[in-house]
């Protein structure tokens, strides 16, 4: 006996939203998917830091994404696809890599969306403000158009699946005389290109993926770049391989009021900005 067709909120249409939406209309059910962006995407939605963003760099600050414009996959094209849609079978194939920019990944997302009519399933530039299960048993799910001051809608769903993702609560460092420290901080959820770091010394925080991307990237115009990483030996100072101007040290020991900033080495620089790429906080909905 078939399964009753349920009405279903889907939050967010970034990969996980999209694919949630076809499967569960292929089940037979009715899902609405609700998108706070005004294009699918999700996290590979590029977008320039919004004006909050200047004055609050080291929090999520607006809705972009944390993509920064030299980003590539770390991951080869041939694992990032869907079962029966594989990312090589993209019909706007424009960067052919293996390992490709973010544009290539939207694009890939873009005609996944296409090519299963999922369009027509999203509400863009909707925000999900609450949810909350009813006396009966279905969940309330509150929503208000972006813009729109005040007019929220409140719309009752059997269930809800929630693929909001989890890149927009930075997590910062903590860093003994910080908040005294003279000098700009920001997360790397707010970096986008290195043309602002010209002639700095900069100080970045991590040793993953990003804080790779983004040394490497800002090296090319600051005048020195010193990477900080906690797992490193305390005694670490160590020129980067292929760099003139890069490091690689132990953790920040403490930033001083005079903007100098020492390292567990004991090495003592005055920098112009701490940039923490230190991930992001998964936190429960």
């Amino acid at each position: 006996m078939p399964s009753p067709s349920l009405r279903l909120a889907v939050v967010g249409a970034g990969a996980a939203g999209l694919a949630a939406a076809r499967e569960l209309r292929r089940e037979g059910h009715a899902p609405v998917v609700f998108e706070r962006a005004a294009a699918v995407g999700g996290t590979w939605l590029y977008a320039a830091p919004a004006p909050a963003a200047a004055t609050d760099p080291l929090g999520a600050a607006a809705t972009h994404s944390s993509l920064y414009a030299s980003l590539r996959t770390n991951l080869p094209r041939e694992v990032m696809g869907f079962l029966d849609f594989p990312f090589t079978s993209a019909s706007s194939v424009v960067d052919a890599r293996r390992f490709p920019g973010h544009e290539e990944v939207l694009r890939y997302l873009e005609d996944f969306a296409r090519r299963f009519d999922l369009y027509g399933l999203v509400r863009f530039e909707t925000e999900v403000v609450g949810v909350r299960r009813d006396a009966g048993g279905r969940w309330a799910v509150t929503s208000r158009k972006l813009g729109e001051k005040g007019e929220q809608d409140e719309e009752l769903y059997d269930a809800v699946v929630v693929c909001n993702g989890h890149y927009t609560e930075p997590r910062i460092a903590s860093i003994p005389g910080a908040d005294a420290w003279p000098g700009k901080q920001m997360h790397s959820h707010n970096y986008r290109v290195p043309e602002p770091f010209l002639d700095q010394v900069v100080i970045v925080i991590g040793a993953s993926a990003s804080a790779v991307d983004i040394s490497r990237d800002i090296a090319t115009v600051a005048k020195e770049v010193h990477i900080a990483d906690r797992s490193a030996p305390a005694s670490t100072c160590e020129q980067q391989p292929g760099y003139d101007n890069m490091w690689l040290h132990s953790m920040i020991d403490r930033a001083q009021e005079d903007g100098s900033v020492v390292f567990q080495d004991g090495h003592s620089i005055k920098a112009d900005v701490i940039m923490h790429c230190t991930g992001y906080s998964h936190l429960p909905v």
